[in-house]
């Protein structure tokens, strides 16, 4: 067996002993009684440490070293481009705090559960305080030039650094600022009829029909409900996507509509680099570009809700008596709001930046975690010009801290920036898309970007990929320029 053979092997361990925490932590979030958490964090730690004992081991680099002499196809020298770096990134971390972290992000989830249900900050900060000083023992052991955030997003988004994320922030502000006032002078827009008691199962058989139009194949996932809606999957032939009702009708249907994203973005890897890091999307900006292009460009857009709006009505009675521009204004109605999955497309970015300032904060010590909340409230009034009046719809209505996601949060507001920039180079090759939407065919959409963004995986880097599909860098202006002409139309400014 030649080394690159045995490397193969080897990596198909650890992602054997890695699809093993995911569906644990999947379980966990959708079936997982309360009472298995202990067992659960005990698990998760162990299996984290034999991941990264079998990955980082003296062995794996040796094989790596001896197979760049073998490898001969373009996947080949790829796949070990890409292992090359994740065993730079694993070896930097201790085995111990890697099981640590595993473990403590099980605890730390039921915690966060109960916090955000019983709105008791303070019984979660103790293991949300812990979760940062880990954060900040990563990114000393990764290494960094300017500032200890480029070290923990750096793991997301491959290049990208603080800076980056600044002069991304203060890009949106500068021209989103200036819309939002301008729409706040317009009348406001009722959407009070998207509220009510909506029936859950009717919502499940709805939502799940919705994503199976636009291409989520049912055949190798499906959709579950958690507290917190996410995308997980171990294989690209099973793929898992939740999400959650509440009051508001667009929370499950905008919710999985992005999960959808996530997930047809898995689904879209090659099967012959399934198990290996070759397979998955490239970075967490780029899988939000899509996540974010279907929920947005696509979901919140009138020719969609042409073909779907009469489906909806038929499940939902109560909303026949609105017509499709009533419900499209509605659906993109501008106003600020605590929720940050369920904010509009112009004040989305604000929300990413709080957390992201917040992070910032409490990793250089400015910010104690105990004091998260009053500082979570003072960037809310500041930004939104609103204050939560609970911590259940404050800082703890995010999972991603309980998680261990630290340094994530600005990929959020680079893949809304990404999905306009591939759209507009979607439409170059696709200008009939509006005309495609409200027939209600979308193959000749997912297939171009099966083709131009999936089947890439991880064969090229973040900045390479976004290169080649749009023939530039991650540029702010076609973002700008698609909200701006889709609400100034929408408001008549």
């Amino acid at each position: 067996m030649s080394s690159l053979e045995q490397l193969r092997s080897r990596l198909a361990d650890v992602n054997a002993l890695n699809a093993a925490r995911a569906i644990m932590d999947w379980d966990q979030q959708t079936y997982m009684p309360k009472g298995g958490a202990d067992a659960r964090a005990e698990h998760q730690g162990i299996l984290s440490r034999m991941s990264h004992e079998t990955f980082t081991d003296s062995t794996t680099g040796a094989l790596l070293e001896k197979a760049v002499g073998e490898a001969e196809s373009d996947d080949d020298k790829a796949l070990l481009r890409v292992v090359r770096r994740d065993l730079d990134l694993a070896t930097k971390l201790p085995t111990a705090l890697v099981e640590e972290k595993s473990k403590l992000s099980a605890v730390a989830h039921e915690k966060w559960v109960e916090a955000r249900a019983t709105n008791d900050f303070p019984e979660f900060a103790p293991v949300l305080e812990r979760m940062f000083e880990i954060a900040r023992q990563e990114a000393e052991c990764l290494g960094y030039t300017e500032h200890i955030y480029d070290a923990l997003l750096d793991q997301y988004e491959e290049g990208a650094t603080a800076a980056d994320a600044r002069a991304m922030f203060d890009a949106l502000k500068g021209s989103q600022v200036p819309l939002v006032k301008a729409i706040s002078e317009k009348p406001e827009t009722d959407d009070g009829f998207l509220y009510g008691e909506w029936d859950v199962v009717a919502q499940s058989k709805f939502t799940e029909g919705l994503v199976r139009s636009i291409g989520f194949d049912f055949n190798r996932g499906r959709q579950d409900t958690a507290p917190h809606p996410f995308c997980t999957g171990w294989s690209v032939g099973d793929i898992r996507l939740t999400t959650r009702y509440k009051p508001y009708i667009g929370s499950a249907i905008f919710g999985s509509m992005h999960e959808a994203g996530h997930g047809m973005y898995e689904q879209g890897s090659p099967a012959k680099w399934d198990r290996t890091p070759l397979v998955g999307g490239v970075s967490l900006g780029v899988h939000e570009s899509q996540s974010r292009l279907w929920e947005n460009i696509v979901g919140r857009s009138r020719p969609f809700w042409s073909a779907n709006l009469p489906k909806l009505q038929a499940a939902f009675p109560a909303l026949a008596g609105y017509d499709l521009d009533t419900f499209y204004r509605a659906i993109n109605k501008v106003e600020p709001s605590l929720i940050r999955v369920e904010a509009d497309e112009l004040t989305y970015n604000l929300h990413v930046l709080v957390r992201f300032e917040l992070e910032c904060d409490i990793l250089t010590g400015k910010l104690a975690v105990r004091d998260l909340p009053d500082a979570w409230n003072a960037k809310y009034a500041e930004y939104l010009g609103i204050t939560p009046e609970t911590d259940s719809v404050g800082c703890l209505q995010d999972v991603h801290w309980s998680m261990g996601s630290i340094g994530y949060f600005p990929t959020y507001s680079m893949g809304n920036v990404l999905s306009y920039q591939i759209w507009n180079s979607l439409q170059k090759d696709i200008p009939n898309t509006a005309d495609l939407m409200a027939q209600g065919e979308f193959e000749p959409i997912l297939g171009w970007l099966q083709a131009k963004v999936y089947s890439k995986g991880r064969y090229l880097t973040p900045k390479e990929l976004v290169k080649q599909v749009t023939g530039k860098p991650m540029d702010p202006a076609d973002y700008l320029a698609g909200l701006t002409a889709k609400y100034s139309a929408i408001y008549d400014l």
